[in-house]
């Protein structure tokens, strides 16, 4: 009988303390204790989205847990950005992954939890892992559902998963162009860029997600609203028409639309992590935005046009945290690693074998060094992360600061419907407000369509 199977017999249809009385899980529970492992050859299976951490984890992963488990191979699985949600959930939706662990955004929990997609390791946590080594904040982002409604970790809550890469936005600058001081704040940001930009032909002030699709458009039109003080929802309440466009999230869609996006190049509309990086790396863009565990390349010779050696790239780069306006708010990226309920019972032992390996913290401090960006507060504040790359201390000095989207069992068409509508108006085929107003009232219209009660996750 498959571990899942087995776990779910025993399961009772509980409500986490702290979970309010719309949000049953039906998630299967892992065992406290990790069963005997296999001493027969095994390929343990990841599923995660094609981008450079991915890859780094396999590596990484094999070099260093086949030193422990030297009869298991680590694959990690990649499909394109705009496929992830529905590679893995399309495969929940059948009860049969080809993946043992998926690597999911910390808004998707509340889907795969009240499906009863994910294993609960609420249990498993308790009794090998410390969780007091890490961030609160993060622990609960990348694990806990329901999220509380202030983002902070509840110790009674129910955890069903553990964090695999931490993440936030940094800001790229070119020192030769606007000089070493960053600005402070997101209204000196704008102006700074528009005189590069005019100084510089052919440099475009500004590169930024603008994309329809995955979180791009949407995390864009977030951190603009977060810093000029807007909110996404009201948790409590559920709402969002009368929250997302009241008059600071209307000033947050001007900004973008009005003031941001002249600054960007012609053609750019469509822009996600790949084209902001290689706008940077030819260098054709004074200022950018990007998720820091995707800006390794930045340094490399090869990629890049702005010098022959990491000492000479470093010499027109500079990383530094988001501008404040009204607020200092940036944007929760990262994710977590999550154990299938429909992994084969050999395989479930090993994926939970493999997360207590993983959160070590000499083993967090090697991925650190590999290029990962760690959740423990050791690791993170450790020299082998901080001395890695040149954006990790803005990762360190960052995540006081962060701020995620609603986890809500409701992500993926919520998500959609800003994605679609910000893109919109960021290419001219929407107004500005007439789009904040629908992203308000068909989001809405998702929440209001459901049974649930509260929520959380800002």
């Amino acid at each position: 009988m498959r571990l899942a199977t087995a776990a779910m017999l025993v399961a009772t249809t509980m409500a986490a303390c702290g979970q309010d009385d719309g949000a049953q899980s039906s998630a299967p529970k892992a065992p406290a204790t990790i069963p005997e492992l296999t001493k027969d050859p095994l390929t343990l299976k990841f599923i995660w989205f094609d981008w450079p951490p991915a890859h780094a984890l396999e590596d990484f992963a094999n070099a260093e847990y086949a030193k422990e488990r030297p009869n298991v191979t680590v694959k990690v699985n990649t499909v394109p950005n705009a496929n992830w949600h529905d590679a893995m959930f399309t495969q929940f939706a059948a009860h049969k992954t080809d993946f043992d662990i998926a690597v999911l955004d910390s808004q998707h929990i509340g889907e795969a939890v009240t499906n009863g997609n994910i294993l609960d390791i609420t249990d498993f946590v308790k009794k090998n892992i410390d969780v007091k080594a890490y961030n609160p904040y993060l622990l609960a982002a990348y694990g806990q559902y329901p999220q509380a409604e202030t983002g902070k970790r509840d110790e009674n809550a129910s955890l069903y998963g553990l964090p695999l890469l931490g993440d936030t936005w940094t800001m790229i600058y070119r020192k030769d162009l606007i000089g070493d001081k960053p600005p402070q704040t997101w209204d000196e940001m704008i102006s700074v860029a528009e005189k590069c930009q005019t100084d510089n032909p052919g440099v475009s002030g500004l590169a930024f997600h603008q994309a329809n699709g995955s979180d791009a458009a949407a995390v864009t039109y977030n951190t603009v609203n977060g810093v000029y003080g807007g909110n996404l929802w009201d948790a409590k309440t559920r709402k969002i028409d009368g929250v997302l466009n009241d008059a600071a999230g209307q000033e947050a869609m001007d900004v973008l639309v009005n003031k941001m996006k002249p600054l960007t190049a012609k053609g750019s509309g469509n822009w996600f992590i790949d084209e902001v990086n290689a706008a940077v790396a030819q260098g054709k863009a004074c200022i950018a935005f990007n998720w820091i565990a995707a800006s390794g390349g930045l340094l490399d010779p090869k990629q890049s046009t702005l010098g022959t050696t990491r000492e000479q790239i470093l010499d027109k780069l500079g990383f530094a945290p988001l501008p404040s306006q009204k607020t200092n708010l940036v944007p929760l990226g990262g994710m977590g690693m999550h154990v299938s309920a429909y992994s084969s019972e050999a395989n479930q032992a090993e994926a939970l074998n493999f997360m207590k390996w993983f959160e070590q913290a000499d083993i967090q401090k090697k991925w650190a060094a590999a290029g990962g960006v760690p959740a423990r507060t050791d690791a993170l504040e450790s020299p082998e992360f901080l001395n890695a790359g040149p954006f990790n201390k803005v990762y360190a000095d960052s995540v006081p600061r962060m701020r995620d989207m609603w986890n809500v069992p409701e992500y993926a068409r919520l998500v959609d419907i800003e994605n679609t509508n910000v893109n919109a108006a960021l290419n001219g085929a929407k107004n500005p407000k007439d789009a904040l107003d629908d992203i308000a009232k068909q989001q809405q219209g998702v929440l209001d369509s459901g049974n649930r009660k509260g929520g959380g996750g800002l």
